[in-house]
């Protein structure tokens, strides 16, 4: 639900769960939770452009790693100083996420070289991948992280910037491990994970 400044309330879902409707309402809150995603990251696309066009992988996995941490900080002090609060900044490391993925497909620009509608056309491929990825490994864990507490999937999600930090500095080679693309869709869905627990009733 959209209010009158623009900004969308997500709308706690109804999360009695079986075997039968729980991959279902999974997607839908997964959509729910990256719509919100998707407007802020169009409406900074026209405030802004492409300019993030310029940024190097390990600059974006920098901005992410910061992100998380201070997720971190919130949830062990119990209090903060800045306005925005957790669910924001799991929605910043998503976005981050998604201009990850793009640099990673087209390489680095020394300019800002994409429209809208073409940026808006990469974050929606890059979101059905996740999702589509998502959908498989629930299949195969059934819904685990329903179990988790959001404080551990904030560490795993500092587990994988770590991880792609470190296949950053070997400059992206790695022996038997994941590339740094498929470490950056599994933090997009445990990002989205800890949104949908931020909005489930306690």
């Amino acid at each position: 639900m959209r209010s009158e400044t623009g900004r969308i309330h997500l709308q706690p879902m109804n999360t009695t769960l079986t075997m039968e409707n729980k991959p279902a309402l999974t997607v839908a809150q997964f959509d729910q939770a990256v719509s919100e995603c998707k407007y802020i990251f169009t409406a900074k696309m026209k405030d802004y452009g492409s300019a993030w066009r310029i940024l190097r992988l390990s600059s974006i996995t920098d901005q992410m790693f910061i992100k998380a941490q201070r997720i971190r900080s919130i949830e062990e002090k119990g209090t903060q100083k800045i306005e925005e609060g957790i669910a924001s900044e799991y929605k910043g490391i998503i976005n981050y996420a998604i201009i990850a993925l793009i640099q990673y497909e087209l390489g680095i620009s020394d300019k800002p070289d994409l429209g809208n509608q073409e940026a808006t056309e990469l974050f929606e491929k890059h979101i059905l991948a996740a999702r589509a990825l998502m959908e498989d490994k629930n299949h195969d864990y059934g819904e685990a992280w329903r179990k988790m507490r959001v404080s551990s999937i904030t560490d795993l999600i500092l587990m994988k910037l770590l991880r792609v930090k470190q296949i950053e500095d070997n400059n992206g080679a790695t022996l038997i491990s994941e590339g740094i693309d498929a470490n950056y869709y599994d933090i997009i869905n445990y990002s989205v994970f800890a949104l949908i627990k931020l909005q489930e009733p306690k």
